[in-house]
């Protein structure tokens, strides 16, 4: 390596800690729950979590726990290559049916990631004869993705029906053979559900077909937690859902799409990200398994978290604190500014908060935020605390 590209590098990141965008991972010394230890220097510290996709409170499980433990012993540690070399499993298989089955779909294929299966989807499908419509709030996965296929791309204004007709009659009038829509079902930054009803209605008028990612809605929205096209009841009419197991349904690792069994099947052949990685670890195969089944039936804890969110929402805005609305557990309480998002959030730190603040790059300019999620794992005390701890920060920073 030269000289001059390591200088390249570190000049980089000294701009990017200029910039104030340096990202520190933080050092968690617990398992993943509602109350976490934390590594500081003054040593390990107890946080009250509001920081993690843990929206069932599953990734502790003892049930999850024990299915992974047992999957060990009778899979081993991993399949060490590919599946179209070296075959499956039949946990794969498994688990593959039954996410179909959840959300009502004839298949899915898994993915070491969502981001995986995101940026594997469209290439296998679509050419430089088709078009993708974009929400402009999309996770940065389907962005990627989007970019690598050759499909004329096109963008909309987040849950802008207007503009999404007008992209698609832009579409038409370019000459796509396929349009394609591609949403998320939960925009993640904001907490906004996508307006599926409308969305395929204008995907009815004008054949297009829909895709949308799940990642923060699978386990938790909906009935039984099957999602937003199942809150919405458009089940039928969505084409293809990607999602994920890192979040709400176990919080390990693995992405998904399901679908009709043709796209399936061409994902097998085709999808990159697919073909040329490795299989899921056993463990966390079973232990995603045992998630879903757990999820299908944890009404409870889908009320404590809509329970949670409903107070923590109301408890903020009672103090004077600006909160996104929505009906989702992601709660963003803006500050606008960079610099007070992070002293919000440093603040919170020091009184047992456990939060991350947002800010440019991540959201827009102008539009820096603490975006809090809420989790089952809580209880109605830390959701108490937690209140109380914004609104004494808030006013030590003179920002409420």
């Amino acid at each position: 390596m030269t000289a001059a590209l390591l200088d390249h590098v570190r000049a980089t990141l000294n701009a990017i800690e200029a910039d104030g965008l340096y990202k520190r991972e933080r050092e968690i010394t617990s398992p993943q729950r509602g109350r976490i230890t934390v590594r500081t220097l003054a040593g390990d510290k107890s946080y009250i979590n509001l920081c993690a996709n843990n929206y069932l409170g599953l990734a502790d499980h003892p049930d999850i726990i024990a299915a992974a433990h047992a999957a060990l012993d009778a899979y081993g540690f991993g399949m060490a290559s590919v599946r179209f070399i070296c075959g499956q499993q039949t946990i794969h298989r498994h688990l593959e049916q039954a996410i179909a089955a959840y959300l009502g779909k004839e298949d899915a294929i898994l993915f070491a990631a969502c981001f995986d299966a995101n940026g594997g989807v469209f290439e296998p499908l679509l050419t430089e004869d088709d078009a993708i419509i974009s929400d402009s709030l999309n996770h940065a996965s389907i962005i990627d993705g989007i970019r690598l296929s050759k499909a004329k791309r096109y963008r909309f204004a987040n849950s802008d029906m207007g503009e999404l007709e007008d992209r698609l009659r832009e579409a038409d009038a370019d000459g796509a053979r396929f349009k394609l829509i591609a949403t998320d079902g939960v925009f993640s930054m904001d907490g906004y559900i996508a307006n599926l009803p409308d969305i395929c209605d204008l995907a009815t008028r004008y054949g297009a077909t829909v895709m949308i990612d799940e990642c923060h809605a699978t386990g938790h929205i909906g009935p039984e937690g099957r999602g937003t096209p199942a809150l919405h009841g458009v089940e039928d009419r969505i084409d293809i859902v990607t999602g994920t197991f890192g979040k709400t349904l176990g919080g390990a690792m693995g992405g998904f799409v399901a679908s009709s069994q043709p796209i399936v099947d061409l994902l097998r052949q085709r999808a990159r990200p697919y073909v040329f990685s490795n299989s899921l670890a056993p463990a966390v195969a079973a232990g995603s398994l045992k998630a879903i089944e757990i999820a299908r039936g944890a009404d409870d804890r889908r009320a404590a978290l809509k329970r949670h969110t409903a107070r923590f929402r109301a408890g903020l805005t009672a103090a004077g604190f600006d909160c996104l609305k929505g009906e989702t557990p992601i709660v963003p309480v803006m500050l606008y500014d960079a610099d007070k998002a992070q002293a919000l959030a440093q603040a919170l730190d020091d009184r047992g908060i456990f939060v991350a603040g947002f800010f440019f790059p991540v959201v827009p300019k102008g539009r820096a935020r603490i975006r809090t999620q809420l989790s089952a794992a809580l209880t109605e005390a830390d959701v108490e605390a937690a209140i109380a701890a914004f609104a004494d920060a808030g006013k030590a920073l003179h920002l409420i």
